[in-house]
């Protein structure tokens, strides 16, 4: 249990990392007026892809009985995260440009921000 939640703590890092980046790049995609194109979708698939195997090692720690202090608020902020990156996603392949992807990944990361902060821990 101890090294599933080791790495739970950690993969945070690529999960804020890959969000940022993916922010910087669609704020300045947005501001140039740039086509939503390569590298734009992948590293949109990777954060997602980050939160998704988070949220999977979150799930097992769940049901491995971890469970400290805040964590119901904690779950319900990480589902909430993963969710609104999902259907931001979806949506985005019905609409050009980098509006809903930079809404997507700063949401997601607004909403982990305060998930981490729920459970007393640390951003970095």
């Amino acid at each position: 249990m101890e090294m599933l939640f080791a790495a739970h703590s950690g993969l945070r890092y690529l999960v804020l990392f890959s969000g940022l980046l993916a922010f910087a790049w669609f704020a300045w995609g947005k501001a140039t007026g740039r086509p939503f194109a390569r590298p734009a979708p992948a590293l949109l698939a990777a954060f997602i892809g980050f939160l998704d195997v988070q949220a999977l090692l979150g799930i097992a720690l769940l049901i491995g009985g971890h469970r400290p202090a805040g964590i119901w608020g904690h779950v319900a902020l990480m589902v909430a995260a993963v969710t609104f990156a999902h259907v931001m996603n979806k949506r985005r392949k019905r609409a050009p440009g980098y509006g809903l992807p930079l809404l997507a990944v700063a949401g997601a990361l607004a909403l982990i921000v305060v998930g981490i902060l729920s459970i007393g821990r640390p951003i970095v």
